[in-house]
Order: structure tokens, then sequence, then C-alpha cells
């Protein structure tokens, strides 16, 4: 082993970056991983102690990640402080992010998209002339990215209630 390397660091940092590029703040990742290399509930100041963090940023993460559901706080008899643990069902909680982060994304811009699309028709029907063939045009590219959107939102609910997603469709929709 490289002296001076800990591997649990290692762990946590390369968990840190994949959050963050997922848009969450790296160090929930890197509190989680730290618990998730643990045998036993740890206390907050173990994990600002390992992880080189403040209080106040482990007690942030920490809060965060209870409220997606990705830590457990714990107390033990006799003792006034928190443990934390961490879910270790990565389906749990990669399922979770996408129904209550990305199908709710998914589900705004396709009213927005939809609500678009029907301004268009209405713009095609009462507009003038030139305006009423722009407006056919455009309510088309817009019908269509309401198809996307709800092919989408199809394939995410498919991800998040059986784990698996048939891409055909989508390549289909590429074909037209």
């Amino acid at each position: 082993m490289e002296p001076g390397v800990r591997p649990e660091r290692l762990v946590a940092d390369a968990i840190g970056q994949l959050i963050e590029f997922w848009g969450f703040r790296a160090v929930m990742g890197r509190c989680w991983a730290w618990l998730y290399l643990s045998e036993e509930p740890l206390p907050a100041r173990a994990l600002c102690e390992g992880l080189g963090i403040s209080t106040g940023a482990a007690s942030m993460a920490l809060g965060e990640l209870e409220r997606w559901g990705v830590v457990r706080r714990l107390r033990r008899p006799g003792d006034r402080r928190d443990y934390f643990e961490a879910e270790t069902d990565v389906w749990k909680m990669i399922s979770r992010v996408y129904r209550e982060r990305e199908l709710v994304q998914i589900e705004e811009a396709l009213a927005m998209l939809t609500r678009a699309a029907e301004l268009f028709e209405l713009r095609a029907k009462l507009g003038g002339v030139g305006e009423r063939r722009r407006a056919r045009f455009a309510h088309a590219r817009a019908t269509s990215l309401v198809e996307l959107a709800r092919l989408g939102r199809s394939l995410i609910r498919l991800f998040v209630e059986q784990g698996k997603v048939d891409f055909s469709p989508l390549r289909r929709f590429g074909l037209r």
C-alpha cells in the first residue's frame, strides 16, 4: 500500500466526485461513503476527523442525506450523541433520486411543452397568414417535443419501477 494513502479517503473522494457530477454536493457523497464503509454506525465527529471536514459541513451533509433517505440517525442507550449509518441498498437510493428529482423535472418540462403546443395551435388558427404558417411549423415541432418528453417520462417510470429500460422507442423516435 502507498504510504499515507487511506483507501477509505479514496473511496469517499471517488463517491464525492460522482455525486457532485449528479448535481449534489461532494461532501454528501463523501459522508455517505465513509458511513457505507463502516461496520458500525458512527457519530458525526468520526466523519469530521476521517474526512477532514468541519462540524457544520458534516451536520449539513448528514441532514440532507437523511432527507434523501440514504442515511439513518440512531441513538444508543445512555449516549447523548447521534450516530449515523448508511443505506446500503444502492438501487433504493438511485430510484428515489430518479423518482423525486428527474421525474419531477420531466413532468414540469412536459407541462410547459404541452402549454406551448396549445398556444402555437391557437396562433395557427387566429394569427395572420405568415404567422399561421410559422405557428403550424412550431406547433409540429413542439408536439414532437411533447411526445419525446412523454417517452422520457415513461422510460424513467419503467426504470424506477422495474429497474430496466427498453430504449428502442427512443431510437424509433429519432428515425422520424
